[in-house]
C-alpha cells in the first residue's frame, strides 16, 4: 500500500488517505492538510520507481506507523532521498493514511 502511494499517482493514494490527514513534505510545499495535499500531490507522485529500505512497522492496537527509507526515479527529475514516517488507522478492516511525513535526505 504504501508503495502504491508512491507510484500509483494521487487518486489511489487520495483513496486510502483519511479526509483530514496531515502530510509534511520538504518545503515547499510544507505541511498540508486535507485537500491541500492533492492539489499539491498531484504534482508529486507518478514516481516510476520506489525502492524502500529500513522498513519498520510499530503497531499499537488500530494503530500502525510505517517507517523507512526511500529512493525514488522519476523521468527528468534526480532521484529522490528521504527518510519517511505514514500513520494509519485501521477503521473497519480498511487501513487509512492519517500522516505522512518525507525528510529529505542529501
Amino acid at each position: 500500500m504504501e508503495e502504491q502511494f508512491w507510484t500509483s499517482g494521487a487518486d489511489s493514494a487520495q483513496a486510502t488517505t483519511a479526509t483530514n490527514a496531515v502530510m509534511i513534505f520538504p518545503y515547499p510545499p510544507g505541511i498540508l492538510q486535507g485537500d491541500q495535499i492533492w492539489t499539491q500531490l498531484r504534482q508529486r507522485t507518478g514516481w516510476r520507481s520506489v525502492v524502500m529500505t529500513e522498513r519498520r512497522v510499530t503497531r499499537c492496537g488500530d494503530i500502525a506507523i510505517l517507517t523507512y527509507r526511500v529512493s525514488a526515479e522519476k523521468t527528468d527529475v534526480p532521484i529522490y532521498k528521504a527518510l519517511c514516517a505514514s500513520t494509519y488507522l485501521g477503521d473497519d478492516d480498511k487501513w487509512l493514511r492519517i500522516s505522512h511525513q518525507q525528510t529529505a535526505v542529501t
